[in-house]
């Protein structure tokens, strides 16, 4: 089994920046995808920003929400098995509750999430 360790978020202000960071232990071999999603009060669950493959000659890929992109790094450190997502000019529409998701194949493991709050 995977498991996930997140750490970061908190309330911040409109155009602040925040980095959030995920560690993950345990049986991570096959690691295929590791990154963050969001959930904000009635809407669905979205994905923010993943990293995927990566290894010692390989090039990771990343993706992102268009609604980050641009304003958002995510990185992964492949030798701690962590992940960073750096967000920058954050805005009150970034409110949510963040996860953490650990991909090995088909096989999701998720973070226990941390509030994100923006205040305008």
């Amino acid at each position: 089994q995977v498991q996930l360790v997140e750490s970061g978020g908190g309330l911040v202000q409109s155009g602040g920046s925040l980095s959030l960071s995920c560690a993950a232990s345990g049986n991570t071999t096959g690691f295929t995808g590791m990154g963050w999603h969001r959930q904000a009060p009635g809407k669905q669950r979205e994905q923010v920003a993943m990293v995927f493959g990566g290894g010692i000659i390989t090039t990771p890929v990343t993706s992102y929400a268009p609604s980050v992109r641009g304003r958002s790094t995510i990185s992964r450190d492949s030798a701690k098995n962590t992940v960073t997502l750096q967000m920058n000019d954050l805005r009150p529409e970034d409110t949510a509750v963040y996860y953490c998701l650990f991909r090995k194949g088909a096989q999701n493991t998720w973070g226990q999430g941390t509030q994100v709050t923006v205040s305008s």
